[in-house]
């Protein structure tokens, strides 16, 4: 797909974070686009300033975890583009909470978003996708679907599910001309760790502001810098995206040393802590 001209490429999670820098981006390549959220305000912001540089918008609050939202969603991609030309599932969330202490609603809340999600993209725009002489499925998951760490096993969790998902699908497509490109991102500058939900915070930050000071110390990546990543990775035809310099030397480490490295970087990271 080298041109994402006159495309229609919807988004999810669009109101803040990688999802919005992905619709500016995608707005200067000439893309049509289909945003969706459920935060309402930000992504009625997010719509408000790309149609004043002149992005062709539509806009939709709608929870990923909800068949019938997504499914919404996509009929009114149809009926107002005729259909969907790239699909981008990226809306995501966190929790902190180590197993012990997690509640069942919780990791039900985080799995719906960051896997079901996933999963309600791909199957409810499958059909507009194969109508497409070419397409893409972008599924963002994140260098923790191969590492995990302490207190994030639902994300983890989540995240290695995308992956394989990506994985089987890309095959089950194979030759019908749709690409599924699978992103894994590093720290990532966002609000993620804002919007998260904190059970317990035991060995891994004093508070809640020391967790977000701490992920804001470690993330050298923009959402900007991540979104032009994507939108070169949708237009080279890449299966599969590793975003930052902390993801490639994370990754290397993961394939080198697959039993070692997450207890190297969580002794690492307990050091810093007692620093």
């Amino acid at each position: 797909m080298k041109s994402l001209a006159g495309r229609v490429v919807v988004v999810t999670g669009a109101a803040s974070g990688i999802g919005r820098a992905l619709a500016f981006e995608l707005a200067g390549a000439g893309a049509k686009l289909a945003l969706a959220d459920v935060d309402a305000p930000r992504l009625e912001t997010v719509a408000t300033e790309l149609r004043s540089r002149g992005a062709e918008c539509l806009v939709r609050i709608a929870d990923v975890a909800s068949e019938t939202d997504v499914a919404a969603l996509a009929d009114a991609v149809r009926e107002a583009y005729g259909g969907a030309d790239v699909v981008v599932n990226n809306a995501g969330v966190s929790l902190v909470a180590p197993v012990a202490s997690l509640e069942l609603r919780d990791a039900h809340w985080l799995m719906g978003i960051n896997f079901w999600g996933v999963v309600h993209g791909c199957r409810t725009f499958l059909p507009q996708l194969r109508a497409k002489p070419e397409a893409t499925i972008v599924n963002v998951s994140s260098i923790f679907a191969m590492v995990s760490v302490p207190t994030q096993s639902m994300y983890n969790a989540a995240k290695a599910a995308v992956r394989g998902f990506s994985d089987a699908l890309r095959e089950e497509l194979r030759g019908t001309g749709i690409t599924v490109l699978c992103v894994h991102p590093g720290g990532i500058r966002t609000r993620i760790v804002e919007q998260a939900r904190v059970v317990d915070l035991a060995g891994i930050a004093a508070s809640h502001e020391a967790l977000r000071e701490r992920f804001h110390a470690d993330a050298r990546t923009s959402a900007e810098d991540a979104a032009k990543a994507i939108v070169a990775a949708i237009r080279g035809g890449r299966e599969r995206l590793l975003i930052g310099p902390d993801a490639h030397v994370i990754d290397w480490l993961w394939r080198m040393f697959p039993t070692r490295t997450a207890r190297w970087l969580v002794g690492l990271g307990r050091k810093r802590i007692r620093h």
